[in-house]
């Protein structure tokens, strides 16, 4: 068994309350947790108004399919927080 998780920091210029930054997270997690079937949450920043830090995990039987269905919801988020009007800044793997 194989277990990746990454952690990924946004800056989201356009929020003006914890409730802008709470509905593009929501938004977020919700959809890539459909999507990919991976386990993600807000891990960090809760009180931050323009930044948003969420983790995710991948528990897999296959290291390549583990590792693949990471970077596909990596893809997946930076894209979605360009659509939000967000910036993915950083990645961190572990």
């Amino acid at each position: 068994m194989y277990t990746l998780s990454a952690k990924l920091s946004f800056h989201i210029p356009h929020a003006n309350s914890l409730k802008d930054k709470r509905q593009i997270c929501r938004a977020l997690v919700d959809k890539a947790q459909h999507r990919f079937n991976a386990s993600i949450a807000e891990v960090g920043t809760q009180d931050i108004i323009r930044t948003m830090t969420i983790g995710v995990a991948i528990v897999s039987g296959n290291y390549s399919h583990a590792q693949e269905s990471l970077e596909n919801v990596i893809r997946f988020a930076e894209k979605f927080a360009g659509e939000s009007g967000a910036e993915l800044t950083e990645v961190e793997e572990f």
